[in-house]
Formats: structure tokens, C-alpha cells, sequence
């Protein structure tokens, strides 16, 4: 039986009526991800139709999901909020803080040795709040997700970008942070801009080396990593149909790459199957009896020009192997164009390590299609020139996976690593190097998410590469970037040249999914008893301290801190790595803060201005030092400011080290949401060339904040070192439920006023 099973046949049996309220205001077709959206309005929300892309909307999740770097500042957020339990089914997965080091079995021991205070921190607010807690080596949050949680036309949100991945079983599930969170767990609404749609058109169906990862890779390429924001992206057609649950799970998992909302698929038959091979006939019986009310209307598909905002078309039988990368997701290139760019971008061309696995690409089709591969090169005598690593999505399927020899087929290959249940390199979690600042330049690649920078191993000379498990098995046996399985041979043991044959996988396991012990731990019916100790000399967790709250003034007499050039992710603002330890002490990951944003001065990382002394120094220190003197700084960015993670230590360590305003030419949504609810001032540049207007040594100041509402602009003004000012107008897009969050000084401080 599934979790939540009454919640989940409540939902289902009000569905019928709730629509025919919609339709009734809404007189024409609804899209998929429209029926999700409009059954899931709070309570107190007004049903009318609203604009996409303009009006803001409470909504009413039905879950809520944490991973164990972001949960503790969630947890430590809603430890304030005045709640005795949380008010909907919510969970936290320790995936995050094990590294990828020497092995599953050694690494998970080193990190429960590491990392215990954490997750006995984690596991004693789960039982006090009525949390379920997934136990380290249970598996990556967004597989366990999937197949536990996830139901077709349910709403979730979760504490980690790819949250979305939950779209492959047909629901809308979208990426937050910790506060967002705090609002749904604590039974408040949860605003959101509704989104716009971006309908895709999936005709023909997949075949040979192509697999549903070079469709996302694809459309990465089309739209780029900010085309997608402020969007759901709606999957259809009899491509889409054809395609496994896992499958539409990828697809929507990198959705994440693109900057969109989410990603979803209507209902089909592939999800059925997923949901009762993990053990869900409950859900799929009560989604079969309302299946019609799953998908979109009849006539949205025939039509789409009419009902999405925008309409994309990929013909699947002509999509061909990508492998995407270097440094950003988009940068999509054809398996048989790889030698060419490579060579004229001075890539290096000999991959030393090629990485299966992540949120993205770990289930148990994944890991067949790519052992075909292993299997496949060993009958035919050739051996790998990389090295492979492995990371399984879940306990269930490594279990699954090693009772069924898949892992026996991967250690074929001597230099195979198997590692455990968890992120491991796909967020930094690897320990490749011992001083990976200084590493070499090379290549890799991976069937993860996300090829930033120094984003696997902290090596910025490490060119990564985003390609299909299957893909990524075949790189690993060539040791070359630009082979190409579908032209290419190999020249095996023998002295013989041979051909990999095209890949094969299973859906789902002919003798069904199996575990021993999941890693899961029901929290207590009665948490009330339990306490929450945070020893103060800890430097791992730290309770927090309430942000100061708005003065009613206007915001004067600001230094710039640091105007970041070019692109500045989560990760250049808030590291990941060897930073994950820190994730629930705001003090000390707050010595991270901005620390990989490139300045625009002087081309440089981490060395800044600091106008007081007229020295350069590290953005924390110089940060502290502005803070020590009571004086309040800005920062400035450039095009889709915040790109990247959830995490929201990248609004919260600059709100806690004084930066009172950011000011971008635009922001990632899910940044400027986190940034809104820490009570910084996020604005944009109403004209994007003002951003060259802002000199190094300028005192700044926002002027008009006594009108300060929704729609109206704010003013800027620069006053340089010789005295002279400039005045511009920045944007903003706060609601006035936004707005108090900015004048209580945080979303948190808010809630508190409201639950005194």
C-alpha cells in the first residue's frame, strides 16, 4: 500500500466536482498541468482565471520533500514557527552529506562517523514534528520520491531544484526553499506567479543509442537555461506516450536546467505500470477511475498553438545522441559533431572518468541500458580506457540491481567503483582530488544535471560533460570525448576491430523490485516529548537569530559589496563540496558566501574593494567588515542571477553578513523567491545597460520605498567618488503578500507575528 493512501483517494474523489467548479470559470480545454494547478488552490483563494506570468496564486501542496543539506535550515526555520506538527505529509532524505570516496561501503560508514551529529539533529525534529526520515544509504531523495510519494495529478513542492522530477508520475512538483517550505508544513499557503506553458510535441518514438536523456539535452539546447523560467513545460504526444515512467522522469528532472517552473506528463499507461511495480495498485486503481481528469482535455494536443504559451517540436526518430557541456547544461552538441568543436574549443578529447547515476539518471532501466553496454564490450574482448562509477537512486534498486547481476556485469570492468545510495558527485560530494584547486585540465562525463564549474570535483579545470547513461558506459569504453557508437569502432584485446552493439534495458525488473530494508523510520505518533538539542558550541548547527525587521525608511548610504560579471550561480554564491557541512551553521557557511562570483573590476574571485580601507580582500571578510561598521551593502548581478540550486543559503548568507539589495539584469525564480522571503530587496534593471553605470567605489541608495507596492518602480541612486549622481528605476515583481514579508524583515518573521 502507498503512503498517504486516504490522502491521495480524497484528492482523486473530489476531483470530478472540483473541475466542474474550474469549468465553470474556465470555459475552454485545460492542459494537464492547468487541472493540477486549479484543483490545488488554498482555500481562502479566490477561483477565478488568472493571468500566466502576471498574478500571483495561494496554492495548497499536498506534500512536502527535504533533502538533508537544505532540510536543516527548513527545520531550523520552522523549529520557530509556533507548530506542534506538521500540517501535510512531509519528509527528509540524507543523500547530500555522504561523499564518494573508496566505495558504498566505506563511504556511508565515514559519513555516518562525520556527520552523525546532523542527522540525529534531522532525525529527533522529524519525530517531534510527525516527519518521515529516510535514513543515509535509503537513496537519492527524488528517486525515493518517485517511488514512494509521487501520485498522477498531485502537487508537492521540495527543498531541492530537481524536486520536478516527480513530473515523470504526472505530477507538478516544484523546487523551493527551506522558507517556501516552512509555509506549506506549517498549513499557510504557498504563493507562486502562475506559470506560463510551454507545450512539447514528442512524435515518432526512440530507438538505438538515442534515450529519453538526449530529449531533455535537446530541448536544453533550444530553449537554454533561463528560456523555461517562470514556465511549466507540458510533455505530449505519442513520443511521450511511448517513453518509460522513469524515462519522464529524466525529462522533467533536468527541466530544472532550463529554468522552468516544472515539467509534467499527463497519465498514461507507462506510469500505471511504475506505480504498481513499487507496490502502489491503490493509486493506480483510484488514478485509473479519474484517469480522464489526468491528462489534458481532448482537443489541447490537437490544437496546442491555442492553449500553450509556446509550442516545441522534437521528432524522436530523427533525434540523435547529445552529449551537452562544457561548464553550463545547454551547451548541446551531436555525438557526431564532437570531434569538431572539441578540437576547435581546445577541449580535451581522453575522458578519464565517465559517472552513472544522480537524481537524473539512476533507475533500474538506466542501469540495464548501460550494463547492455559493459556487457556488450566484455563478449567482444574490449576494455575500458576511463574509469566508471556508479551511483544507484535507491536502496530498492541497488538491491534489485545486485540481485539481478547487474553490478556483477559493471565490476566486469576492473576500474568500476560502486558507490552509495546518494548524490556523491553530482553535488560536489567526490573526493577525486587532494587539492583539486591545482588538478589538471581533463574531461569527464556524467549522466547528471548540472557541469558547472568545479561542480563534481572542485577542480575548475574539469570539463564535464552531460550525456545518457548509455552513452556515458560507451565514452568510458573508448576513453575518448568524441566517440561515436553509432559510426565508430573499437579495436579490442585481439587486435580486432569491433562495434558496440546498440543498447538494451528492461523497464522495470521481470521479477519485481525487492529490498531488505528501504531506510525508512516512521516518526512518532506523539512527538511532543521529544526534545531538540543544538549544543551552542556546535559547528555544525546553529539556532537561528530573526532578521532585523524593514525601518520604514529608504535604504541609504549602501557600498557595493561585489558586482558579479557574467555567470553566477547558486554555486558561485553559496559553494557545495566540502561547504555541505556547514549547511546548518548560517555563521560559518556564511564564509562562503559569493566566494566563486567572478568581480567585474578585475576579472577576479573573492577579492573585493572594500571602501572603508581601500583594500582588496575575500567577500565575507570585506562583507563583516561593512556589517561591523554598520554599514549596509548591495550586490549586483548580471543575466539569471542565482542559475542553478534551491538552496537558499545563497539569499541567506548575504541577508546574515549585511546586503540589504540585489539588483540583476534577471534572476533565476526560485533565487528571487528565496531572496524575497529572507527579506532582501531584489530588483532589476528596468534598462539592463544601467548595469555598466555602477562604479566600483559607489555609495548607493533606493529612494521611494515609503510607496513601495506592487507594480511600481523603485529608484536608484549611484553617487560616485567625485561626488556626481546618477539616478536609474529597477523592477520589481513583489505582491503585497511579498512585500510584508520585506517589511517584517523575512517570510519566517511573518509567520511568527501570525501564529503570536
Amino acid at each position: 500500500m502507498a503512503f498517504d493512501i486516504e490522502m491521495i483517494k480524497k484528492h482523486y474523489e473530489n476531483l470530478a466536482s472540483n473541475l466542474e467548479k474550474v469549468r465553470s470559470i474556465i470555459d475552454r480545454p485545460l492542459t494537464a498541468a492547468e487541472k493540477i494547478l486549479y484543483t490545488h488552490l488554498f482555500q481562502t483563494q479566490e477561483l477565478r482565471e488568472f493571468a500566466r506570468g502576471n498574478d500571483y496564486v495561494d496554492f495548497a501542496p499536498d506534500r512536502v520533500a527535504m533533502q538533508d543539506a537544505t532540510a536543516q535550515m527548513a527545520l531550523l526555520q520552522f523549529m520557530q514557527a509556533g507548530k506542534s506538527k506538521v500540517a501535510v505529509p512531509s519528509t527528509a532524505h540524507c543523500d547530500h552529506l555522504i561523499q564518494a570516496k573508496n566505495g558504498a561501503d566505506k563511504d556511508l560508514q565515514e559519513s555516518l562517523n562525520v556527520n552523525n551529529e546532523v542527522f540525529n539533529f534531522l532525525r529527533s525534529v522529524c519525530n517531534k514534528y510527525g516527519i518521515g526520515f529516510w535514513k543515509p544509504g535509503a537513496g537519492i531523495i527524488h528517486q525515493v520520491v518517485l517511488e514512494n510519494y509521487a501520485f498522477p495529478g498531485g502537487m508537492m513542492i521540495g527543498t531541492d531544484s530537481h524536486t520536478v522530477n516527480a513530473g515523470g508520475l504526472g505530477m507538478v512538483a516544484i523546487g523551493v526553499g527551506g522558507a517556501d517550505a516552512v509555509d506549506v508544513m506549517a498549513g499557510m499557503p504557498w504563493e507562486l506567479k502562475m506559470p506560463k506553458l510551454i507545450g512539447v510535441k514528442l512524435t515518432g518514438k526512440l530507438s538505438g543509442w538515442t534515450a529519453p536523456k538526449d530529449v531533455i539535452l535537446k530541448v536544453a539546447d533550444i530553449l537554454t537555461v533561463k528560456g523555461g523560467t517562470g514556465a511549466i513545460v507540458e510533455y505530449f504526444g505519442e513520443g511521450a506516450i511511448s517513453m518509460s515512467c522513469t524515462g519522464k522522469g529524466t525529462i522533467c528532472n533536468m527541466g530544472a536546467e532550463i529554468g522552468a517552473t516544472t515539467s509534467t506528463f499527463g497519465y498514461d499507461e507507462s506510469m500505471e505500470r511504475y506505480l504498481r511495480a513499487t507496490e502502489r495498485d491503490d493509486v493506480a486503481d483510484a488514478a485509473n477511475e479519474v484517469k480522464e481528469h489526468l491528462t489534458a482535455d481532448a482537443g489541447v494536443y490537437d490544437e496546442p498553438e491555442k492553449y500553450f504559451d509556446q509550442v516545441i517540436e522534437i521528432d524522436l526518430s530523427t533525434l540523435v545522441p547529445h552529449l551537452n557541456g562544457p561548464f553550463t547544461p545547454d551547451l548541446a552538441t551531436p555525438v557526431g559533431e564532437m570531434n569538431a568543436k572539441a578540437t576547435e574549443n581546445g577541449w580535451p578529447l581522453d575522458v578519464e572518468w565517465a559517472l552513472i547515476g544522480s537524481c537524473t539518471n539512476s533507475s533500474y532501466e538506466d542501469l540495464t541500458r548501460a550494463a547492455s553496454i559493459v556487457e556488450d564490450a566484455v563478449a567482444k574482448g574490449v576494455k575500458p580506457k576511463a574509469k566508471l562509477g556508479i551511483n544507484p537512486g535507491s536502496e530498492q534498486i541497488r538491491f534489485t540491481a545486485e540481485r539481478d547481476g547487474l553490478f556483477d556485469t559493471f565490476e566486469k570492468f576492473d576500474s568500476t567503483t560502486i558507490f552509495t545510495n546518494a548524490c556523491g558527485p553530482c553535488i560536489g560530494q567526490w573526493a577525486r582530488y587532494s587539492d583539486p584547486m591545482n588538478a589538471p585540465k581533463n574531461s569527464i562525463v556524467h549522466s547528471f544535471n548540472r557541469n558547472f564549474a568545479k561542480r563534481a570535483d572542485g577542480n575548475p579545470n574539469t570539463h564535464a560533460f552531460v550525456a545518457s547513461p548509455e552513452m556515458v558506459a560507451a565514452v568510458a569504453i573508448a576513453g575518448r570525448l568524441d566517440f561515436n557508437p553509432i559510426t565508430d569502432t573499437l579495436i579490442n584485446e585481439a587486435g580486432e576491430e569491433v562495434k558496440l552493439d546498440e543498447p538494451t534495458g528492461i523497464e522495470l525488473p521481470e521479477k519485481g523490485f525487492d529490498v531488505e530494508d528501504r531506510g525508512y523510520v516512521e516518526p512518532l505518533a506523539d512527538g511532543s516529548g521529544v526534545e531538540v538539542v543544538v549544543d551552542p558550541n556546535s559547528k555544525r548547527l546553529q539556532l537561528l537569530t530573526p532578521f532585523p525587521a524593514w525601518d520604514g525608511k529608504d535604504i541609504t548610504g549602501m557600498k557595493l559589496l561585489i558586482k558579479a560579471f557574467g555567470k553566477c550561480t547558486t554555486d558561485h554564491i553559496s559553494m557545495a563540496g566540502p561547504w555541505l557541512k556547514y549547511r546548518g551553521h548560517l555563521d560559518n557557511i556564511s564564509e562562503n558566501c559569493l566566494i566563486g562570483a567572478v568581480n567585474a573590476y578585475n576579472k577576479e574571485t573573492n577579492s573585493i574593494k572594500n571602501q572603508m580601507t581601500g583594500e582588496y580582500g575575500a567577500v565575507p571578510t570585506t562583507a563583516r567588515a561593512y556589517k561591523a561598521g554598520g554599514i549596509g551593502t548591495i550586490v549586483v548581478g548580471d543575466e539569471n542571477y542565482g542559475e542553478g540550486s534551491s538552496r537558499e543559503h545563497a539569499a541567506m548568507e548575504p541577508r546574515f553578513l549585511g546586503v540589504r539589495v540585489v539588483i540583476v539584469r534577471s534572476y533565476a525564480r526560485i533565487h528571487e523567491t528565496n531572496l524575497k522571503k529572507q527579506g532582501v530587496l531584489a530588483l532589476t534593471f528596468a534598462d539592463k545597460a544601467d548595469y555598466d553605470k555602477i562604479q566600483e567605489d559607489d555609495t548607493i541608495d533606493i529612494i521611494g520605498m515609503d510607496s513601495f507596492s506592487p507594480g511600481e518602480p523603485l529608484t536608484v541612486r549611484l553617487t560616485h567618488a567625485d561626488g556626481s549622481t546618477y539616478e536609474f528605476k529597477a523592477n520589481h515583481t513583489y505582491s503585497d503578500v511579498q512585500i510584508e514579508w520585506f517589511k517584517a524583515g523575512s517570510a519566517l518573521n511573518k509567520i511568527k507575528e501570525e501564529n503570536a
